[in-house]
């Protein structure tokens, strides 16, 4: 057997066996960036794009692409999620955008996968509405904060060694 869980000993691609794992509440939080003109995020907020309400089709995009982790991330498992909570928050100092997702579910795998696409999707979204009124954006820092529940426990960002 491969110490890679996702390998076989042939080094075939599988998805982990979590048969024998127990179901347990599972969270987990991950953040990103958009940075963008200054203007950009001026107008986003005021409504004054051609796309209209661009930070809550985002949000709700995020929502929607965490539902659809497994499909989009081939060994991922489909999971039942119970919680999906995107935010996108202006933010003149970077300037542009700061991106969260929190995902939760109750079953023998994490959710973290879900919580990256959440605000991966929510990025690009953002990124497509906002296209063509700013061609400097780029999407970026997206990495997990926060996991709780599980075998190896909770961690969060600047704990681990």
């Amino acid at each position: 057997m491969s110490e890679l869980s996702h390998l076989d000993a042939q080094g075939r691609a599988r998805m982990v066996d979590v048969t024998d794992k127990p179901a347990t509440d599972r969270t987990a939080v991950a953040e990103g960036v958009l940075t963008c003109a200054a203007d950009t995020v001026a107008r986003a907020v005021a409504g004054d794009t051609p796309k209209g309400a661009v930070i809550a089709t985002a949000e709700l995009a995020g929502v929607m692409g965490a539902k659809r982790t497994a499909d989009l991330i081939p060994l991922c498992h489909p999971l039942p999620l119970t919680r999906v909570a995107v935010t996108i928050q202006p933010d003149p100092a970077l300037p542009g955008f700061r991106l969260r997702a929190e995902v939760g579910a109750h079953g023998p795998t994490g959710v973290e996968m879900e919580a990256l696409t959440a605000v991966s999707v929510a990025g690009l979204t953002l990124f497509d509405m906002l296209k063509a009124i700013d061609r400097t954006m780029a999407i970026g820092k997206v990495r997990v904060v926060e996991k709780r529940g599980g075998r190896s426990g909770d961690w969060t960002a600047g704990s681990a060694a």
